[in-house]
């Protein structure tokens, strides 16, 4: 069965970016024990990515790059905010170990939406926090096997995530 649209997938990737410099980093290992698993169109991933995987098999092999422009974006100087310190208090104190610059911490925005921040500066009064995607403005390249193609069942669909092994437990 070829991955297409509502198909759930199995893999396993390695992924490595390379950065401005042209600095290569392995960022992530997805092992066959434990495989990223799916719904092909309703991933969450970069377009990019289900679009270089459609049309593959089980135990086809994959091997490409997605440029910063197609992943995650360039740098966004807005993304940076300065929030006041007030806010990270628990129970009317800071916890020290939280608040320490280069930890990411996750916020949840005006709107509800939860996301990453990471501390890039801690001052008296406010807490500067960068919301940019750790890969933004990096080059990503994954290398990884298809393990497994299957339908989606309707529920998986009307949930819009994998349900049962390797998918989301409730």
């Amino acid at each position: 069965m070829q991955i297409s649209n509502e198909k759930v997938v199995t893999l396993t990737y390695e992924l490595t970016v390379t950065d401005a410099d042209g600095v290569k980093d392995l960022i992530e290992t997805v092992e066959q024990e434990d495989p990223m698993v799916f719904i092909q169109g309703l991933s969450g991933l970069p377009e990019a990515f289900e679009e270089k995987i459609q049309g593959l098999s089980a135990g086809d092999t994959f091997e490409f790059s997605i440029p910063a422009e197609e992943g995650y974006g360039e740098y966004d100087p807005s993304a940076v905010v300065e929030l006041p310190k007030e806010i990270f208090k628990v129970d009317g104190e800071y916890v020290e170990e939280m608040l320490e610059v280069g930890n990411f911490l996750p916020m949840t925005d005006d709107a509800g939406n939860r996301l990453n921040g990471k501390i890039i500066a801690v001052e008296d009064t406010l807490v500067r926090m960068d919301f940019n995607h750790p890969l933004v403005d990096k080059e990503m390249f994954f290398k990884g096997t298809i393990v497994a193609v299957r339908e989606a069942t309707q529920s998986e669909l009307d949930h819009g995530h994998v349900h049962g092994d390797g998918g989301v437990h409730h």
